[in-house]
């Protein structure tokens, strides 16, 4: 695919985002989980999703599409109890399932199951949860004797005794919301301390939220958040609306700082629990306007004319480490260097982002310098290249970012936005991207 800067900027383009991929992994188990009905609108319908649904099926569980709506689902839920007994369940690429799903199942599940993933999915670890479930009596187990740590994953079901356990909330905020999930179907009250602090801790505030939407509470210290009880309880169904995206929304927000226009996002409010919505203040410190005001008149950020747009920081983007190649990729059009900081973790998502993000800037002839926990970008023109994603959505979304201001700016295997955003290409088209096919 061959991108080209738009003719003119956009004026004033209203774009609704999806729904978001973390509410929506966690809204669909949750909803599986519970008893009673559950009824879920504006969904994002993603990779993720349809891995988690996918799941969710294999499972026994029963879930109806809206006829006239595809991002609205009714989900019966299994009431702590699934129906199917044993079998196996692939899980595409989505990470969310893989680290939500095993602590289900064995809390929830009957007989034996076999959890596997994509090749890349496998090499995600993930021992320190599968060692935290067996701490709490759940029977789970590499399946692959020759690659301890990594997937595929063996469960007998039916086994979550509860308990007290310890982890690292450092890799990953995803292991703390894969053991806050299961733990109200344990035995006894569950007790999750996480001594060295969260990595995005934003995500883990939203598994909260959604579990008390389902009926669940938590006991913790707000202040401290290095501590959960949880008691044995049920979900309960119930009608739940998603919000945007928020990390999706930052590459059409990110097209106006960069083109001189203006971009809005109706449904999302700057008052979201996403952490993303953090990026809103990196834009007013590159020169940016933003215009935002409460939780139903959306979001619009105006950019400065071209070739004004500011740098010259230093950001941790510890808590919104999804951001980090949106801002990379903006960084060469700044009038000064800017340092990404504090998010070595993200060299263990679907690609090692640091390490590719560094090689795409050097394709291009920006002097980037790597570092273990981040970058720095220097200001330069980049030059037109062909350049691989790596099979990663967040880099192809974000290195299209480039194609704004630079002709001849190519992407291989472009699809793999389908994994957050299967529309993405279309709306950049809408905002004026020109995008040509190529063999």
């Amino acid at each position: 695919m061959e991108l080209a800067p738009p003719l003119t900027p956009p004026a004033g383009a209203a774009v609704t985002v999806p729904g978001s991929k973390s509410f929506t992994t966690r809204a669909l188990l949750l909803a599986g989980l519970a008893q009673g009905r559950s009824s879920l609108r504006h969904i994002l319908r993603s990779d993720d999703a349809y891995w988690c649904l996918e799941a969710l099926a294999q499972l026994g569980t029963r879930v109806t599409f809206d006829a006239d709506d595809p991002t609205a689902v009714v989900i019966e839920g299994a009431a702590g109890r699934w129906p199917r007994v044993g079998g196996t369940v692939y899980m595409g690429a989505a990470g969310t399932v893989a680290r939500f799903l095993p602590g289900a199942i064995a809390a929830c599940g009957r007989g034996e199951w076999r959890l596997t993933g994509s090749t890349r999915l496998s090499e995600r670890p993930i021992a320190p949860l599968v060692d935290a479930w067996q701490a709490l009596g759940a029977r789970v187990q590499y399946a692959d004797a020759a690659s301890p740590g990594r997937l595929p994953l063996r469960i007998d079901a039916g086994a979550l005794k509860g308990g007290e356990v310890t982890v690292s909330g450092a890799v990953s905020s995803q292991f703390i919301s894969g053991l806050l999930l299961a733990a109200p179907y344990a035995e006894h009250e569950t007790i999750v301390r996480v001594p060295d602090g969260i990595v995005q801790h934003a995500y883990v505030k939203m598994t909260l939220e959604l579990m008390e939407r389902f009926g669940v509470s938590v006991e913790y210290d707000e202040a401290q958040f290095d501590r959960f009880l949880i008691r044995p309880q049920r979900y309960q169904g119930c009608d739940l609306e998603l919000e945007a995206d928020a990390s999706t929304c930052g590459y059409f927000l990110a097209y106006a700082a960069l083109t001189g226009g203006a971009v809005r996002i109706p449904n999302l409010s700057d008052r979201t629990r996403q952490p993303d919505i953090g990026m809103l203040q990196i834009w007013e410190r590159m020169g940016c306007t933003v215009k935002a005001g409460g939780e139903s008149a959306g979001i619009e950020v105006q950019g400065p004319p071209v070739g004004k747009l500011r740098g010259g920081f230093t950001v941790s983007l510890r808590e919104m480490s999804d951001q980090t190649l949106t801002l990379a990729a903006m960084a060469p059009f700044a009038d000064a260097p800017i340092t990404i900081t504090d998010v070595a973790h993200i060299r263990a998502h679907e690609c090692d982002r640091i390490q590719a993000m560094c090689e795409s800037l050097a394709r291009l002839g920006i002097r980037v310098e790597e570092r273990s926990d981040g970058m720095t970008i220097h200001p330069g023109t980049p030059r037109p290249a062909v350049l691989p994603t790596y099979d990663d959505h967040r880099m192809s979304m974000s290195l299209a970012l480039i194609g704004t201001r630079v002709e001849g700016i190519v992407l291989q295997d472009p699809g793999c936005v389908s994994k957050t955003c299967p529309t993405y290409w279309e709306m950049m088209q809408q905002l004026g991207l020109r995008v040509t096919a190529r063999e």
